[in-house]
């Protein structure tokens, strides 16, 4: 993996946001789930995340996560991904990152 110095790093909108709403996503390619997130002073941004073999959506509600927030917004079938919601991918599923204590939603990650 190439190196990246701090100054990459800063360049990385990462920041805690609460999920406030969640979906089927059925025309997605793979089973998805379209997240709202509440991201505090950045709003609510939508996200698609392929977690539905390890999380429920009614797990999901109220659940803090964390997101990229400055890639470039993506369009799967008729939904638009404007932030990425980050995890781990593992050979059963993705297992989602989230904040080890609540912080205010909207909080950078240093």
């Amino acid at each position: 993996m190439e190196e990246i110095s701090w100054k990459d790093f800063e360049k990385i909108g990462i920041v805690s946001g609460t999920i406030i709403r969640v979906e089927d996503f059925p025309e997605a390619r793979k089973l998805s789930y379209k997240l709202w997130i509440d991201l505090g002073d950045y709003g609510v941004k939508k996200s698609g995340a392929q977690i539905t073999k390890l999380y429920k959506k009614q797990d999901l509600l109220n659940k803090q996560v964390i997101c990229v927030i400055n890639f470039p917004k993506k369009q799967i079938a008729n939904f638009t991904s404007e932030i990425l919601t980050t995890g781990f991918v593992l050979g059963d599923g993705v297992i989602l990152a989230v904040p080890e204590r609540k912080v205010p939603n909207g909080t950078r990650l240093v």
